[in-house]
């Protein structure tokens, strides 16, 4: 049988191994690697215990106690993982530690174009192209893994019962998440990285739309072309009503021949409702 254990020493800093939590569920409990999956109905318990040293050092679990919350307090203190509190900007509509979630207000602003293929009779974005255009209020939501791009149909703070519609950015899937390609990911979901993630979406270059993406906007044209529209004539409005609502996977979900889907709502993504 394969030895998975870790043989802990003392460091050259004079750490040692001085106590061990383990975390236990009940059978019937699902999870994904060491934790509950979110919103899971499950019955779980932590226990904290001593480490005992024989002769030579080695160490061995004692017997131990229920965790208690003073308990978390002291190791998170100790670990120096303790949040600082912080000045939220007004934008900011959710701040966890693995959830970051602000709205970026309608602007026109420096776009940057590089189609990887070219259209023909593009008047502004024919070639490489450095120009002002009308963006759409957004509502940008950073996890560790991703960041979740969407439009908002007013230019206002959005509300949990706010409907998200798929924005026109290029690069965007249409699941919402940013197509990150080379662009140097943020490594903090602190309040202080949402420049870095609002450079890395509207400082970055626009290749191509995703797969799909042409199909989020309604009228004639497609998106390369509603983009270079609003490039040309320097349009100062994004016209929004273009727009598709984002469904998620509700169109995907629903049977046939039922009902038309009701788009996610800014609630439905931060609580895990949308179906995604």
């Amino acid at each position: 049988m394969t030895d998975h254990c870790v043989q802990f020493e003392r460091t050259a800093g004079g750490m040692m191994l001085t106590n061990a939590i383990l975390l236990y569920r009940s059978d019937g409990a699902r999870g994904l690697g060491s934790h509950l999956t979110p919103g899971e109905d499950a019955e779980a318990f932590a226990s904290i215990h001593q480490i005992e040293h024989d002769a030579i050092g080695a160490p061995t679990i004692a017997a131990g106690t229920p965790l208690t919350r003073a308990h978390l307090r002291h190791w998170s203190q100790a670990l120096g993982r303790v949040a600082p509190p912080q000045i939220l900007p007004e934008t900011v509509l959710v701040a966890h530690p693995d959830l970051l979630v602000w709205w970026v207000p309608a602007q026109v602003r420096t776009a940057y174009f590089d189609l990887s293929a070219k259209l023909a009779g593009l008047r502004a974005l024919g070639g490489r192209a450095i120009v002002p255009v009308a963006y759409p209020a957004h509502v940008l939501v950073a996890t560790r893994r991703r960041l979740g791009v969407f439009a908002l149909e007013r230019n206002e703070r959005p509300a949990a019962e706010t409907a998200l519609l798929h924005s026109p950015i290029l690069n965007v899937f249409l699941n919402g998440s940013l197509c990150w390609g080379n662009i140097p990911k943020p490594t903090s979901l602190d309040v202080s990285a949402i420049p870095e993630f609002e450079r890395a979406l509207f400082d970055s270059w626009s290749t191509h739309p995703n797969p799909g993406q042409e199909l989020t906007i309604t009228g004639k044209g497609g998106l390369v072309r509603l983009w270079d529209t609003l490039a040309a004539t320097r349009a100062t409005r994004f016209p929004v009503k273009r727009l598709r609502p984002f469904l998620g996977d509700r169109r995907q979900t629903a049977p046939r021949g039922a009902a038309k889907a009701d788009p996610v709502t800014l609630g439905d993504l931060i609580y895990g409702r949308s179906g995604r």
